[in-house]
């Protein structure tokens, strides 16, 4: 029989640690608190018989701190080990044992988070270190002298209740510092499982309040939501090989794979719901922990004022808020009144829970009004025993639902109560479809579900400029309804607004208003953005889909309020510039005035001065005019947007030239108005194009016009190379890595406009896209009239109105055949 040396038997028992975890983590049938409990014990295992191999001396212990002492290992934790000695062994030997320990960890390569300390110097620094106390109230003895360990872990869970008063706000603002850093997790479309507001993280903290006795935490569903946390970071540890935390967007597909579950968007909605929860149970724990210290502190001033003596209890104030709601310790509860007995029956002079549907309506509504946290006590009974409001609803539940929304930012915590014991979905049945749903679009902020409250809470600083608020705060709630169900969410929220909003008891009038507001909620900014405003077409086509003014101006706010909810690139004193326009000439044609022809409209006499110049010299004429738009955000203003005029005498190429000198410049194309000027001279007529452009400064400052005047003329006799001068700015920046891009794509917009064919190309924003698109059509020999540029994140969508070279609109086969080739020179 061989023995081996102390060396070789630590190698083979590491061999044999490494095969065992590989088998273990491959077994498809162990997953989640299973694979996690069999792998931090397999773990123990290995580590104990490290241990004793290592012949320990007498009153040292070996101890599993922080998630490996909840027996919580993801299949790339790292260990949280402490050697734990009582300080009678010499230094020397103390410290092999912890080489003896440490290094065969390290050798296979596994994250050693370790540490050898006494039990007085573990409470000194946990004292010092709140992430060392926290790691200490899961320490697990694993080996050796386990009565040291069980008494440090009790003597540190007695200072963490000894010191609680001192130690939780401390941990409270370490939890908004890392929720500052890492953002919130269930809004985030890459989020960290761990660090985000609503993570794992956060659910340790609960557990550590829990532990402190002062406050706990509402236990449903608070334990499957970590579970879901735990599992989702588990399967991301599995399908990446790496210890990482964050849900990258390329990870997301093999996550929600090896956790079974359909697609990426169904493991996203699971995380977000989870950490819905945890964020939800953190808000009240916290609360409650801010109550409880405010009275530990008032307590002694009030001994103090009786002279040590305790008076009788001093009753708890309660203010009225409404019909069955009071206000009591800074929430709003359920009156007395409102409470029924044990056989349902209410007190004298109330109303019982299941004979008040409307109660839960009007005790949110309340505690928005009143800026005030709704009870988690009141909604979950609530929840229990409210009886479901009739079908079409009461009046006064329309009303607190009215007053809900109209309260603004204050509604939001209140929703977010209501959601979280069911309600709003018995309420309202679709919002289970949209409820934590993520939005691709990297534009928007938020989830489906809290978008549409965000914009509700805009619509209601907007209420004051139309004639129905109702309507329009209805209308924000709904606007995306339709995006939890397949189509255009336009189309499907318009049939599920209307059934809703005639649930909830309006009118037919009011419910073809909302039904009609939300299919066309994105008509305004869209038209705006992306067509000719002068085009009597484009103003007739919105008149015709919005039908009244009452229905123009709620549409126009809820615009607005959408886009402000959407994110910071949804909206700019430029979109909103271009949107009243659109609603001014809209409301002109509603009142029957005559829209002006654009054919018969003359230039401004700025154009004819500089048509004038440029023929009579036969060079480019440029004028700059800076436009101040008025910043939506005081805090934070806007670039300055600049109008330039340009004039030159007609030639091929201008389109392209103009755009490309511009992308050099680093300048923002934001519209573009091209016409043709006939002006007399001594041999006839000349012909002199115009170019309205509206443009603003990427960053920096504007360049000065002599500047864009040069490159523009040596653009246009072909000295400045344009396109390589792109080609190598794009070289010098690094390339990044990200989700490929879809390929660009055209269409032409059907019988839009009597002036031109209408281009529409969507693509990835990119400087001299417009320069692009400016060459492909000079080499299809058409004309482009107007442009009009819009975008949001990295896309874009610019509108092109063409006609051929005699100004004919181009027939369908053309059309399409140019919409074909645009494609493929963009592509």
């Amino acid at each position: 029989m061989t023995t081996l040396e102390p060396q070789d038997a630590t190698e083979a028992q590491g061999s044999g640690y490494a095969a065992a975890r590989l088998l273990l983590l491959q077994e498809k049938e162990r997953t989640g608190p299973s694979r996690r409990t069999a792998l931090a014990r397999l773990t123990d295992d290995w580590l104990a018989t490290l241990f004793a191999a290592a012949a320990p001396p007498k009153g040292v212990a070996l101890v599993a701190v922080g998630g490996y002492g909840r027996a919580e290992l993801s299949p790339r934790s790292d260990l949280d080990l402490l050697l734990l000695h009582d300080g009678s062994a010499p230094k020397e030997t103390v410290a092999a044992l912890a080489d003896r320990l440490w290094y065969p960890v390290w050798d296979l390569g596994i994250a050693l988070d370790h540490s050898v300390r006494t039990p007085a110097q573990a409470r000194a620094t946990a004292a010092e270190d709140l992430k060392v106390q926290l790691g200490l109230l899961d320490a697990r003895p694993l080996a050796g002298d386990t009565a040291l360990a069980a008494s440090l872990r009790s003597t540190v869970l007695a200072d963490w209740r000894n010191q609680a008063v001192r130690r939780l706000p401390e941990l409270a603002e370490l939890c908004r510092d890392r929720a500052d850093r890492a953002g919130e997790l269930r809004f985030l479309l890459e989020p960290d499982l761990k660090e985000a507001r609503g993570g794992l993280r956060d659910a340790q903290a609960l557990r550590a309040v829990a532990a402190s006795w002062l406050a706990d935490a509402p236990r449903d569903g608070l334990d499957t939501a970590r579970r879901r946390l735990l599992d989702a970071r588990d399967a991301l540890h599995l399908a990446t090989g790496r210890a990482t935390d964050r849900l990258a967007l390329q990870e997301q597909d093999a996550v929600a794979q090896e956790l079974g579950l359909l697609d990426a968007d169904t493991l996203l909605r699971e995380v977000y719901e989870a950490a819905g929860i945890v964020t939800y149970a953190s808000d009240v724990t916290w609360r409650e922990v801010g109550r409880v210290l405010k009275a530990r502190s008032a307590r002694p001033r009030l001994r103090g004022l009786l002279g040590g003596r305790t008076g009788p209890k001093t009753p708890v104030e309660r203010t009225p808020l409404a019909d069955g709601v009071v206000e009591m310790d800074g929430e709003a509860v359920l009156a007395r009144s409102a409470l029924p007995q044990a056989l349902g029956l209410a007190r004298t002079g109330g109303t019982p829970i299941d004979r008040d549907p409307v109660l839960p309506l009007r005790a949110a509504a309340a505690a928005a009004q009143h800026g005030l946290p709704l009870s988690p006590h009141a909604v979950r009974h609530l929840a229990a025993t409210a009886k479901a409001l009739p079908v079409p609803w009461p009046a006064e539940a329309r009303e607190a639902l009215v007053t809900l929304l109209g309260a603004g930012s204050s509604a939001v915590p209140v929703w977010e109560a209501l959601e979280a014991e069911g309600i709003v979905t018995r309420l309202l049945p679709d919002w289970e479809r949209v409820r934590h749903r993520p939005q691709r679009n990297p534009v928007h902020t938020w989830t489906v579900d809290r978008h549409l409250v965000e914009t509700a809470v805009r619509a209601a600083s907007l209420a004051r400029r139309v004639g129905r608020p109702d309507l329009l705060l209805v209308a924000a709630l709904l606007h995306d309804i339709g995006k939890g169900w397949p189509g255009d969410h336009s189309v499907v929220g318009e049939t599920i607004a209307r059934d809703l909003a005639a649930r909830m008891g309006f009118d037919r009038t009011d419910t073809a208003t909302v039904a009609t507001v939300v299919r066309h909620h994105l008509l305004l900014v869209d038209t705006a953005t992306r067509r000719d405003l002068d085009d009597p077409a484009t103003v007739q086509a919105v008149a015709a889909a919005v039908g009244t003014v009452g229905t123009l101006e709620i549409l126009h706010a809820l615009t607005e309020a959408d886009a402000l909810a959407t994110g910071p690139a949804a909206w700019s004193a430029w979109r909103a510039s271009l949107v009243a326009d659109l609603v001014k000439r809209v409301t002109g044609v509603l009142a029957g005035e005559p829209l002006p022809d654009p054919e018969a409209a003359a230039p401004s006499a700025e154009q004819e001065r500089l048509a004038v110049e440029a023929l009579r010299t036969g060079e480019p004429v440029l004028a700059l005019h800076t436009r101040d738009e008025q910043p939506l955000d005081p805090d934070e203003p806007e670039p300055i947007g600049v109008e330039l005029v340009i004039a030159l005498p007609d030639q091929p190429g201008v389109l392209p030239a103009v755009a490309g000198v511009l992308a050099l410049h680093r300048l923002t194309v934001r519209a573009a108005d091209l016409r043709a000027v006939d002006l007399p001279t001594g041999l006839g007529t000349g012909s002199v194009l115009v170019l309205d452009w509206r443009v603003a400064a990427e960053y920096g400052s504007l360049p000065q016009g002599h500047r864009l005047r040069a490159d523009l003329l040596r653009a246009l006799d072909g000295s400045l190379d344009i396109p390589a001068r792109l080609a190598e700015r794009e070289a010098a920046y690094p390339r990044r890595r990200g989700v490929q891009a879809p390929p660009p794509r055209v269409t032409v917009a059907p019988a839009e406009s009597r002036l031109a064919t209408v281009l529409e190309v969507r693509a990835q924003d990119a400087p001299g896209l417009l320069h692009r698109i400016g060459r492909a059509l000079e080499g299809a020999a058409v004309r482009v009239r107007s442009a009009h540029v819009s975008t949001l994140g990295a896309n874009a969508v610019d509108t092109l109105y063409v006609t051929r070279p005699d100004g004919s609109l181009l027939p369908d086969e053309e059309a399409i055949d140019l919409a074909r080739t645009l494609e493929e020179a963009l592509g």
